[in-house]
């Protein structure tokens, strides 16, 4: 692929993020979502995913995984909620069989969609008795506006039909079981301090970033990248409380739509290269739409936490994963060059 091609294919894909993000957020705000941030992350993850929309019936695919895992979670949580050592052995599994797919390669953005499905299932579902009732039915709607805005963006921003070869390789490859174990014990200790804590702002944050980090580390090959790296992901949860900042001037929903999208159009457009870095914008435009999403959203106790504290939450959160990574991640030659 040349280089205009790939230019021009980075700018539809960065237009059809910042649309669906930005009109996806709008609306749950508008139809008052518990969790606003939750159809537009599917949409994001899912426009990343491809340059070229999923057929009908992977779109079907992904959609159902995701709901069976939404409801497996459910059923978890209500039936052994209250019996901590099988919860947690189970809800590690699920995460290690995610992490597994990962390092292999396989899966793509529904990996990380059912990896915050079972993050966040379980965490309302234990910490918020009110909203334990309507998980399935917050899960079902960020579902279907992220598929909807995933399809009417490559509508308004299609791809042109002579670039068929555009398709990005799969890696078959074995998947790296004991890294997967390595982040499975960084992830499920995060949920662990998340629900010993009660606090639901700290919930949504914290094990989501740990989550989006860990599939961003590949490109912390030294000191400076990972430096870099948590940077990145910390301007994400800047952009969030500077974002808020300015909705405080001017509440309504058009500034809600402007003020996404013009983050959207930034972190999206990079997140959507075929760089090494796009990893960490769009780690970055999920740190932002979730914390931007809880400033906004009606979800109880989401309006307790200034957004100071929620940045703290997103360093201690990027911070922990680093440092755990580094300790825990068996050793491989471009894991060594981190502590060059």
């Amino acid at each position: 692929m040349s280089t205009d091609s790939a230019v021009a294919e980075q700018k539809r894909k960065g237009l059809r993020v910042a649309f669906a993000v930005s009109i996806g957020f709008v609306l749950a705000v508008y139809w008052g979502a518990f969790v606003p941030f939750l159809g537009p992350l599917f949409a994001a993850q899912f426009l990343l995913g491809s340059s070229r929309p999923m057929p009908l019936g992977k779109t079907l695919g992904v959609a159902l995984v995701i709901l069976v895992a939404g409801m497996a979670m459910m059923v978890l949580t209500s039936s052994l909620g209250n019996r901590p050592v099988p919860f947690l052995l189970l809800l590690g599994l699920t995460y290690f069989l995610c992490f597994a797919l990962q390092t292999s390669g396989k899966g793509g953005p529904a990996v990380f969609l059912v990896l915050v499905v079972a993050i966040i299932v379980p965490l309302l579902g234990i910490l918020n008795d009110e909203l334990a009732n309507s998980i399935l039915s917050i899960l079902v709607g960020g579902v279907l506006s992220g598929t909807l805005l995933m399809w009417l963006a490559h509508a308004i921003f299609p791809e042109p039909v002579v670039l068929d070869g555009g398709a990005a390789p799969s890696f078959d490859q074995p998947p790296a079981l004991s890294r997967a174990l390595a982040n499975t014990v960084i992830l499920l200790a995060s949920v662990v301090i998340c629900l010993t804590s009660d606090n639901l702002t700290a919930a949504a944050v914290i094990p989501i970033t740990v989550a989006s980090l860990l599939g961003q580390l590949d490109v912390a090959a030294s000191t400076r990248a990972a430096v870099g790296l948590i940077m990145v992901n910390l301007f994400g949860g800047v952009l969030a409380s500077l974002a808020y900042a300015i909705l405080t001037l001017r509440p309504n929903l058009f500034w809600i739509f402007l003020i996404v999208l013009v983050v959207a159009l930034f972190l999206g457009g990079r997140a959507a290269a075929r760089t090494k870095e796009a990893p960490m914008f769009a780690g970055a435009l999920t740190i932002f739409l979730i914390l931007f999403g809880l400033g906004v959203s009606p979800l109880p106790g989401s309006a307790a936490e200034s957004f100071a504290t929620r940045i703290v939450y997103i360093a201690v959160a990027l911070t922990y994963t680093l440092l755990l990574a580094t300790i825990l991640w068996p050793r491989r030659p471009h894991l060594k060059r981190i502590n060059s």
